[in-house]
């Protein structure tokens, strides 16, 4: 494992970086959904040059077609550390929970706990909610500290009873940016008996996790967040998978790849989905890893690297916006205020100006970012900020440069004062 990140190297491998569009630009909107790398995108044009076609009917590309999907889903599953039959493609991780909210709903009913929190996206705290009032049972919210935008596991713990049977939280919040102790939450509803969903969209970009070491017993993110194709990964551990109604076709029913997906795939982005990983892989190489080594070992020794790269310019960004009166940040202003990654997604609520005329001025300066709720209405008001009038959010990750970085502080210093 190691510490260094090539940037020049990485940068490469993005041909967003050389577009006469971008010349000039400095992309702080990442946490909406990152470039693409040069493997994603030759995938996909190979894909549709040679293999679209209706895939697994015999011979040619209907064969090759079906092979790039099978590889995608077991290569993935390897990234993850979790059985290939458990991982599950989806139009979105919007439309992933919705599916599985509707398969717990015919599980629980009156008598049943259901834990959320008020931290999540509202993609994965949406639908639960909504299942959990149709069929009755009773819904408990783990709700964050109003100053930090924290969830204080304690808490979580004295919520928790024989009663509890699903519980929704994110591995980091679209909003605050800081790493949950997911390990430590899903270990604690195992405990009571209850199943654990893993809200992983704001949290892969900055490091592929071990699913199988978190256990989670749904993990879910998004692919085009992820320098990839815009579907949407869900991994449903195979004892819980063989528990949920099948919400397919009903001659689906014994097919883990389908159960869990009413619609047909989009083959060419479920096929070309595993491109990000060779993209990893070379890094892996490049910055000295064995080739022998598994996708699992490159994909922990790559997250390691992009950390550490983040959490330099992350604690820069902080030390700016926090020692600036006119702005209020929303979460932690130090990387190791709780353990885990402090993601670089920093949000600010504005004291002087309005978030969206502050999204302005900065775009005006060449630095693409935006201001709102970002689907985080909650945790916003849980901090006390009105979700009508939003927040600005400046996210990035490892391709970001330290000059990019510095473009922000300068401009906050100029524009916020």
């Amino acid at each position: 494992m190691g510490s260094t990140l090539d940037l020049e190297f990485v940068r490469s491998q993005f041909p967003a970086f050389a577009s006469p569009g971008n010349a000039g630009e400095c992309f702080f909107d990442n946490a909406a959904g990152s470039y693409a790398c040069q493997q994603t995108i030759e995938a996909l044009g190979d894909f549709y040059t040679h293999t679209k076609v209706q895939p697994y009917s015999p011979g040619g590309p209907s064969t090759a077609a079906g092979e790039k999907m099978d590889r995608a889903r077991r290569r993935w599953a390897e990234a993850l550390g979790v059985a290939t039959d458990e991982v599950v493609f989806g139009p979105s991780t919007s439309m992933n929970t919705y599916v599985l909210s509707e398969a717990f709903g015919q599980l629980l009913g009156p008598g049943d706990e259901v834990i959320v929190t008020n931290q999540d996206h509202e993609a994965n705290t949406g639908s639960t909610r909504r299942m959990a009032e149709r069929v009755g049972c009773t819904m408990l919210e783990w709700r964050t500290d109003p100053a930090t935008g924290l969830l204080d596991i304690d808490e979580f713990a004295s919520m928790l009873t024989e009663r509890t049977r699903l519980v929704t939280v994110p591995h980091a919040s679209n909003i605050v940016g800081k790493e949950n102790d997911v390990a430590r939450v899903c270990e604690l509803a195992h405990a009571v008996g209850a199943r654990a969903i893993v809200d992983g969209v704001s949290f892969v970009p900055h490091g592929i996790p071990d699913v199988g070491a978190i256990g989670a017993d749904v993990y879910l993110f998004s692919l085009y967040k992820v320098y990839s194709v815009h579907q949407g990964v869900m991994v449903v551990r195979s004892d819980l998978m063989e528990e949920l109604p099948n919400q397919s076709h009903f001659f689906n029913a014994s097919l883990p790849s389908a159960r869990m997906s009413p619609a047909g795939p989009d083959h060419a982005q479920v096929g070309c989905s595993d491109a990000v990983l060779d993209y990893i892989e070379s890094l892996h190489h490049h910055q000295g890893g064995d080739p022998a080594a598994s996708l699992r070992h490159a994909c922990a020794d790559v997250s390691e690297r992009w950390q550490a790269h983040e959490d330099v310019l992350t604690q820069r960004l902080l030390d700016a916006v926090d020692g600036n009166e006119q702005l209020r940040l929303l979460g932690p202003a130090t990387l190791d205020a709780t353990p885990g990654h402090r993601c670089p997604t920093i949000s600010v609520s504005p004291i002087s100006m309005e978030p969206v005329d502050l999204e302005r001025r900065l775009v005006d300066r060449g630095i693409q970012t935006t201001a709102g709720h970002f689907y985080g209405w909650r945790c916003l008001d849980g901090m006390g900020v009105d979700p009508e009038r939003g927040a600005l959010r400046l996210s990035f990750v490892h391709y970001t440069t330290a000059d990019e970085v510095d473009r922000v502080v300068d401009a906050l210093s100029d524009i916020v004062t």
